[in-house]
């Protein structure tokens, strides 16, 4: 890794986390297309670099809202039952399965870009009997376990999954945030041991790029902790119009992918 590779990480994993962590996310699916196309990962190498983002990045955030006195609660334990199990079996399946990234980027594309429409237009034009309240556990672990597969599968932290979905249903910003990143932590060590373990047995890139996953956790962690400490000082308006946007972002993202490919 060079120096300017290294300082192009940084300041991407910086940007990005500082940009997502009001709302629960870890930036890591906006890190993936940067660590393919700008950073040269090879696949399936950028699949655990991308989940050592998220274990070097995630304390920033998280540190800032157990001090704030907003980490903890039933949602985070309902999460972590779910995501933790699927980041393993998604592992599996990515190294002895190798789906194409092409359906991949279009689920995605498809699930987030009219979810973020969906929530912009919400908040900006509240109905009547809008669901509020927290999903059942059932539901809320059941999601959990999918969107920990798509993450072992694809180095995504799953807030960018869960939030809006949750935030959909009602649970405030302030409450998901945390829960997501910390879920998102967790998965991610469970996630990148997995690997490291498979690595051992399996041939290929499958280990993650170790000098430029920590240059890029570096930045997120910096960035993380910044965007944690602006969260109370935002709106709830401000914050469910931002994770539209970072949902909706992301679809168009992947999407134009989709078209280059």
């Amino acid at each position: 890794m060079t120096w300017s590779t290294g300082l192009l990480g940084f300041t991407a994993g910086l940007l990005i986390s500082f940009s997502t962590a009001p709302v629960g996310v870890s930036g890591a699916m906006f890190l993936l297309p940067v660590q393919v196309s700008v950073l040269g990962v090879p696949s399936p190498a950028v699949t655990p670099t991308n989940l050592l983002f998220n274990v070097v990045a995630g304390p920033g955030a998280l540190l800032r809202h157990r001090r704030a006195g907003r980490l903890g609660g039933p949602l985070l334990r309902l999460l972590i039952a779910g995501t933790v199990p699927g980041v393993v079996i998604g592992a599996v399946i990515r190294v002895f399965a190798v789906p194409g990234p092409r359906v991949f980027r279009l689920l995605i594309a498809a699930l987030l870009l009219p979810l973020g429409v969906w929530l912009w237009l919400r908040t900006l034009r509240p109905v009547r009997g809008r669901l509020t309240g927290q999903p059942s556990p059932r539901a809320t672990t059941a999601l959990a376990v999918v969107v920990g597969i798509a993450g072992g599968i694809y180095g995504i932290g799953g807030g960018s999954l869960l939030g809006p979905v949750l935030v959909g249903r009602g649970l405030p910003v302030a409450t998901v945030a945390p829960a997501a990143l910390a879920s998102t932590f967790v998965t991610s060590v469970v996630g990148a041991a997995t690997y490291a373990l498979l690595s051992l047995a399996a041939t290929g890139d499958i280990a993650p790029d170790w000098p430029l996953g920590l240059v890029c956790g570096l930045g997120g962690l910096v960035g993380g902790y910044l965007g944690a400490h602006v969260q109370p000082y935002l709106p709830e308006t401000a914050l469910r119009l931002l994770l539209a946007a970072v949902a909706a972002g992301i679809g168009i993202l992947y999407a134009v992918q989709i078209l280059h490919s």
